[in-house]
């Protein structure tokens, strides 16, 4: 029996916080279930994408998937439009959306309207662009998918749009086909898109998106579930910031052609759904976004029926977007508790290899992604043992593998399984 058990621990990367004693979440945290892996495994860091790139998930997990994002990434938009399974056709153009907070000079307020938008607020926003924007010689899609999250789709008969627009939202540019979160301080203004190659295609691309962003607006502004928000002291969802769009459907080589090895993805997010598809492993799910018992114990079933079992827990990220150290300290226990305690109990190492790392980092004292390295645990099969030590940024530097880039990372743990 030859297995691989590949688990990302969404952002769990970050750096030394006062808040923890000049200790990073992961140094801070309890973590007996992961240090137990970590003295029986090989260690070192891995760049998600390369260096001096702070990726956004979906790229760094192309990236970690084995896969040349520079050559084969389709975008953002057309991946969450294929997990959601819209009806998305090359030529058309898909964005990634955010309901956001702006105020009367279209400041951002919150990017993510704080976070608490229900599912009914945001079904009921969504289906009122559907109804009430117009967009010249164009039809349009807009489809809410998770919390504050969504998907615009536009379509011109007839006629091919462009992905290569720069983005709307201020946190996120454009490099190539890539989206990049930038750090430090952005403008804290709704931008208009912009075409990247003087294309048609590309330029009325750009005008369709800034006549739906205008468009939402209004639309939003007054809406009745942002005037009970409002009255609720709770922030509106009166704007759409769009990013990482792109038009036309992947074709890339599945994992399966790779590796000779049929893999199941354990996902959440219509992102994860949409690399799943993409990349053919079968998607599945289990319990919330943070059951991790129930996650463990599917992931376990999986192994006894796919040679691979992807495995990407949204956790810690999100603490590190809110600058919350011990809240995300606090997820990594709970991860280790409820998740890794059970691996421990139920997996053979010698017939199973199990690696555990990070799409990116998200440090607290940032509130975004950044471009550090994130630690990389493989053990289990044939990898051996580095000099005991735990799951950190600071010991996995240490460790025997080095530095590799994303792209490196399956095939150097597909190595080590048993003959």
């Amino acid at each position: 029996m030859r297995k691989l058990l590949y688990v990302l621990l969404d952002g769990v990367g970050d750096r030394p916080n006062p808040e923890l004693n000049y200790t990073t979440p992961l140094e801070a945290a309890l973590t007996p279930n992961l240090d137990a892996l970590a003295r029986q495994g090989v260690k070192g860091l891995v760049y998600p994408v390369g260096e001096g790139i702070a990726p956004e998930s979906d790229i760094a997990v192309f990236s970690m998937l084995g896969y040349d994002v520079h050559a084969e990434y389709p975008g953002r938009g057309v991946i969450e439009a294929v997990g959601l399974d819209l009806d998305f056709r090359s030529g058309d153009l898909a964005v990634r959306a955010n309901f956001a907070t702006v105020d009367e000079s279209n400041k951002i307020v919150d990017r993510r309207v704080g976070r608490d938008l229900s599912e009914e607020e945001a079904r009921s926003l969504a289906q009122a662009l559907n109804e009430r924007v117009k967009l010249s010689g164009a039809t349009f899609r807009f489809v809410h998918s998770v919390g504050h999250r969504a998907v615009l789709v536009i379509r011109v008969e007839g006629e091919r749009l462009s992905g290569m627009i720069s983005n709307t939202d201020p946190a996120y540019e454009r490099v190539g086909k890539l989206g990049v979160a930038k750090e430090g301080r952005v403008s804290p203004y709704v931008k208009e898109a912009e075409p990247l190659e003087d294309t048609r295609a590309a330029k009325l691309a750009a005008e369709l998106v800034n006549e739906f962003t205008r468009q939402a607006l209004k639309v939003l502004k007054d809406h009745p579930v942002n005037q009970e928000r409002i009255k609720r002291g709770q922030l509106p969802g009166n704007a759409v910031l769009l990013r990482d769009a792109g038009n036309e459907l992947p074709s890339i080589k599945p994992l399966y052609d790779r590796f000779k090895m049929r893999f199941a993805a354990l996902t959440d997010m219509p992102v994860e759904r949409g690399v799943a598809k993409i990349t053919g492993m079968q998607s599945f799910e289990a319990g919330g976004l943070r059951d991790y018992a129930a996650k463990a114990k599917k992931a376990l079933e999986l192994l006894t029926r796919y040679g691979g079992v992807y495995v990407h827990l949204k956790g810690p990220d999100e603490p590190g977007h809110d600058g919350d150290a011990w809240g995300k300290k606090k997820v990594i226990e709970d991860i280790d508790q409820h998740f890794f305690s059970k691996l421990l109990l139920n997996i053979d190492l010698d017939q199973v290899v199990v690696a555990i790392s990070a799409d990116h980092s998200t440090p607290c004292n940032l509130r975004s992604h950044s471009a550090d390295p994130v630690p990389l645990l493989i053990t289990g099969g044939k990898a051996g043992k580095d000099e005991p030590c735990r799951f950190t940024e600071k010991d996995c530097r240490k460790g025997s593998l080095g530095s590799l880039i994303g792209k490196e990372a399956l095939e150097r743990v597909y190595s080590f399984l048993p003959r």
